[in-house]
């Protein structure tokens, strides 16, 4: 049988409450007993003392037997609550008050009669009851001289028989029997609170329990189950509710792992995306330096030498596409996987921008396009990796090209800000619509000649860029309209 937190602590507080309430109450039985022991015993203790020293018949130290009979009982009918015994300095009992039938022992020990005679104000002593072998009653005892012969003892016996019997049935009397009823309905509506607290307590953590087996149910999925709030963020503290503190991190926990598989969800989406993109991009140039190898193999003796060139040629320009595609992915994949390193420097920011525009001046003037920078006497000095700024202003100049017309203008501008230097690339060609510009730096890669979408798409170097920018503590910006051209820019620490 399966039981829950709270029934488990519920069965161990009843089963500990019980034992200590049973031991609660035998020991405050024990201590009240003993305190009227105590009390009784000192109160009576030089009781024996006084009638051995008042009696006639005792304080003579004479022995007659029938006449201490007589003695013993009119005293207990004065005193019915105590039994007269007369000792001999042996501890044999030679009279006795009580009913002769009724008498177990002959003799009882005189060790304990002494140690009251001698300490008597170390109550309660108990002494040996003639009535019973194994019961002990407290007592009073005083030795009995004929002038300094020692003759016995008077040993009386506190609380005999008939008090006994008394107690008994007032023990037994209904207000009594409702006083302890009442002590015990008291003790049973301790123990109802207390199962209540317990389970005040322990209602958090049941539902968080429930919360958890309801989530386990559902694979964990955050949007097919309402999380419970656990407070107010200020209770939402391990020191002020341990379990309103565990509900809280439980569910950020929650929250944190469908994020992340939500985000590996969509990983895998753009990777199963991109896969098929550069398997597609990777086809088109195979396809095609395969279908001009082909034509050599088998047409090479009938086709002139200027068709050679022209098929060679086409052949080696797929073959350098297919290698630029694939250096970049290789590139794009080691910077996702967080291995590269930077080697910051100093340098001047003109002079690498000049270099960069020269590389691209013939092609830019094959579409008759404009390159500038902008101011011309550029003096500003960088701290960052010129290599890897290099690798992104070459990335985006060359996009800027392939998306400007003939006769347009592409213009490199340098700005200073506060602390930093902004380096923009500016074109007036086709730009990017609304809809494109959040994903243009997604690797989401589409060969710009796809005959079935007519739509232009960034390729991987714009995805390296932004990878690269962020590699070098800095982050690519764009501003672009359909139809007006496009600007990237980043911003570079000066040197301090």
């Amino acid at each position: 049988m399966k039981t829950s937190l709270y029934q488990r602590l519920a069965l161990t507080l009843c089963a500990t409450f019980m034992v200590m309430a049973s031991l609660l109450v035998a020991w405050s039985n024990s201590l009240v007993q003993q305190s009227k022991y105590q009390a009784e015993q000192k109160l009576h203790v030089n009781l024996a003392e006084h009638l051995a020293h008042d009696n006639p018949l005792l304080q003579d130290g004479v022995y007659d037997k029938a006449a201490l009979e007589n003695l013993f009982h009119t005293l207990m009918l004065l005193g019915p609550a105590f039994e007269f015994y007369f000792l001999d300095t042996q501890g044999n009992i030679l009279t006795y008050s009580a009913d002769p039938a009724k008498i177990k022992r002959k003799s009882v020990s005189l060790i304990p009669l002494k140690k009251l005679i001698d300490k008597p104000q170390q109550v309660p002593v108990f002494g040996d009851d003639p009535r019973d072998i194994n019961n002990k009653k407290i007592f009073s005892a005083s030795p009995v001289y004929q002038g300094e012969l020692l003759q016995g003892y008077l040993y009386i016996i506190i609380g005999g028989e008939i008090y006994d019997s008394i107690f008994s049935q007032v023990q037994s009397d209904k207000d009594l029997q409702k006083y302890g009823a009442f002590v015990v309905a008291s003790l049973f509506l301790f123990l109802l609170v207390l199962l209540a607290v317990f389970r005040y307590f322990t209602r958090p953590v049941r539902e968080l329990a429930t919360q958890m087996q309801a989530l386990k149910a559902v694979k964990f999925d955050q949007t097919k189950v309402e999380l419970k709030q656990w407070g107010s963020e200020s209770s939402q503290n391990i020191d002020s509710n341990e379990v309103h503190f565990l509900g809280a991190t439980f569910n950020d926990m929650v929250v944190q792992i469908n994020q992340q598989f939500s985000l590996l969800t969509e990983n895998d989406r753009i990777r199963r995306e991109l896969l098929a993109h550069l398997s597609h991009d990777l086809r088109t140039p195979l396809a095609t330096m395969q279908g001009y190898i082909e034509i050599l193999a088998i047409k090479g003796d009938n086709l002139s030498s200027i068709e050679k060139q022209d098929y060679l040629a086409t052949v080696q320009r797929n073959v350098s596409q297919l290698k630029r595609l694939i250096d970049q992915i290789f590139e794009l994949a080691h910077l996702e996987n967080g291995q590269v390193t930077v080697n910051l420097e100093t340098f001047p920011i003109g002079e690498l921008l000049h270099d960069i525009l020269a590389k691209f001046t013939l092609k830019a003037a094959e579409k008759n396009i404009a390159l500038t920078l902008q101011p011309q006497p550029c003096q500003f000095i960088v701290y960052s990796d010129i290599a890897k700024l290099e690798r992104i202003m070459t990335n985006l100049l060359e996009n800027a090209i392939r998306h400007t017309d003939n006769g347009g203008d592409i213009v490199m501008t340098v700005t200073q800000l506060s602390t930093q230097v902004k380096v923009s690339v500016t074109d007036n060609g086709s730009g990017i619509s609304k809809e494109d510009i959040a994903y243009i730096f997604d690797a989401r890669y589409r060969a710009s000649n796809a005959i079935e979408d007519s739509t232009q798409h960034a390729g991987l170097g714009l995805a390296i860029s932004q990878k690269l920018s962020q590699v070098i503590n800095s982050e690519l910006m764009v501003k672009s309209e359909l139809g007006n051209g496009s600007s990237f820019s980043l911003s570079l620490p000066m040197l301090p």
